[in-house]
């Protein structure tokens, strides 16, 4: 299968007939070097040798076994190309290959987490219309509809081992690949859809973040459900030939250093949080990374002095990327695009990427003043839109513009500095989550007469999701309560860690939160506010 290769300086590429994303990460590296280790699983740091080890044939073999026995599931079921599976998985290769095999059968993956309640769990299905769900055999079957086909993890590993192998579908660039679910504006998550192309649309983030080479070995801290994981840990380390290790025990901040060492990673990517709890945790001192290259962060904001420290204790660089969901990492730093202090990075090689007027308007502003980050909408890695909400995808659309809510100010370099979300969206753990999504819940509890949730600050280089709750009259403050409330609906990252019990919400003259102010309503008397 021949398929475009990067050149910035033709970008966007001229894109085939027919485009399949699992062809596009699996068939050259199984054609060019079949026998080169593409999965590697870990599952105690204690044990000798990795639980797992699958060659680029033995991955491709297990793909298309798995895509052959979904055909035949969807011939005995009335299930059409198109159609989507919910894979609710623990971060097994077993989730890895079944994503995989879905795309490349021509139905289209819904990569979920098994942490999700089962109310949230319950919106995905319905919000999706999944015909076909895979369940880890832990979780409740919850309110699965009779008709929908779910495949315990027992049935996915025997699907690997089909008798007949499938051929990759002939889907063209723009059918439906994935579909994967982010905090939006409203109280429930929206759907994201992406077509097949979106993995060549990841090719700037190879050179232009990465710095990939041929005998990399890429370890990623995060989980299948997020497309940080996906991208990063899957789909661009198997685009590229490379081998993505997997760790499926315990993940301590103390378990990563040894475990970089222990498997010869050369590349790391993890959210920036972790890394300033690797260092803690890794005690005074040098730090041994073994044959660690550089590490690599992306969504959440890093901590002051984060780069400098981990320079100084480990020897080795950070290389920061800005993303979304909607477009994937965007702007970077890498290899052949240094640091600049003070900056989030440079649009990759090919992207083009301007700064808008916050107000309106598709001319793009001068280098130093404010504005909405803003993608054009030719480029191959930008969503086909959202799930069953055309409103809200004309929304983010200005003109050739995709407009996703970032803010942003570009200086006479092309560097940008990331001013955050025009819309509150919160960051919890590396995960993007709404108020509203978090305060519709807690809302729920009886002894919450209002509420209001922000992104607050509790110290110089840790942010949590704060809820300020005006009580009703008669109810005493118990944060116990209401944390337990939230923890039975909310899957743990969108939980709150802070809870302010206060007389009234600050608000405009027309009824809505000014979220601005809420942080300093930390500083109440300790008989309001309660820390968790």
């Amino acid at each position: 299968m021949n398929f475009p290769r990067f050149d910035p300086a033709n970008w966007p590429p001229a894109m085939p007939v027919n485009f399949n994303m699992a062809a596009y990460c699996l068939a050259r590296a199984s054609r060019d070097r079949p026998m080169h280790p593409a999965l590697i699983i870990h599952a105690n740091l204690t044990d000798e040798n990795p639980a797992e080890v699958w060659s680029f044939a033995e991955l491709e073999d297990a793909v298309l076994r798995a895509a052959a026995a979904l055909h035949d599931l969807g011939e005995a079921h009335n299930i059409a190309p198109g159609a989507r599976v919910l894979i609710r998985l623990e971060n097994t290769s077993a989730y890895a290959i079944l994503y995989f095999a879905v795309i490349a059968a021509g139905y289209v993956a819904v990569a979920a987490s098994s942490q999700l309640t089962a109310t949230e769990a319950d919106f995905l299905l319905t919000d999706s219309g999944a015909s076909i769900v895979a369940l880890a055999d832990h979780l409740p079957r919850g309110d699965i509809p009779a008709h929908t086909l779910v495949l315990s993890e027992a049935q996915v590993r025997g699907m690997l081992r089909h008798p007949n192998r499938a051929d990759y579908a002939s889907t063209r660039p723009d059918d439906p690949a994935y579909l994967i679910y982010t905090s939006g504006t409203t109280a429930n998550p929206k759907g994201v859809v992406h077509a097949q192309r979106v993995a060549l649309g990841r090719s700037p983030t190879y050179q232009g973040w990465y710095g990939i080479r041929p005998g990399d070995r890429m370890l990623h801290a995060g989980a299948f459900n997020w497309t940080y994981t996906l991208g990063t840990g899957l789909i661009d380390p198997w685009a590229n030939g490379v081998t993505s290790i997997v760790y499926t025990g315990e993940k301590t901040p103390a378990v990563w250093v040894p475990l970089i060492v222990k498997t010869g990673a050369t590349l790391f990517a993890a959210v920036p949080s972790l890394l300033r709890q690797i260092l803690k945790y890794a005690g005074p001192g040098p730090v041994n990374v073994g044959l660690l290259r550089h590490g690599l962060i992306a969504g959440e904001g890093p901590p002051p002095h984060l780069f400098e420290d981990w320079k100084q204790r480990t020897g080795t660089d950070l290389y920061e990327a800005l993303g979304m969901s909607e477009i994937s990492t965007y702007l970077s730093t890498g290899p052949n695009t240094p640091r600049k202090p003070g900056t989030t990075g440079k649009p990759q090689p090919g992207r083009r990427v301007a700064i808008l007027p916050l107000n309106g308007g598709t001319t793009p502003l001068p280098a130093g003043e404010d504005g909405l980050l803003a993608v054009h909408r030719s480029d191959p890695g930008l969503m086909l839109g959202y799930w069953n909400r055309p409103d809200e995808q004309q929304e983010v659309m200005r003109g050739e513009w995709f407009v996703g809510g970032d803010l942003g100010v570009m200086d006479e370099d092309g560097y940008i500095t990331h001013l955050g979300r025009a819309n509150d969206i919160m960051k919890a753990l590396g995960y993007r989550v709404a108020p509203l999504e978090v305060e519709s819940v807690l809302a729920q509890h009886p002894s919450v007469a209002d509420v209001a949730c922000a992104e607050v600050r509790v110290r110089a280089d840790v942010s949590v999701i704060g809820a300020f709750v005006v009580l009703k009259p008669g109810f005493a403050p118990d944060s116990d309560a209401i944390m337990t409330f939230a923890a039975e609906r909310l899957a743990r990252y969108k939980c709150p860690r802070e809870i302010a019990f206060v007389s009234a919400l600050p608000r405009t003259a027309n009824g809505k939160v000014r979220r601005s102010e809420l942080q300093g309503m930390l500083g109440q008397t300790e008989n309001e506010k309660t820390r968790l």
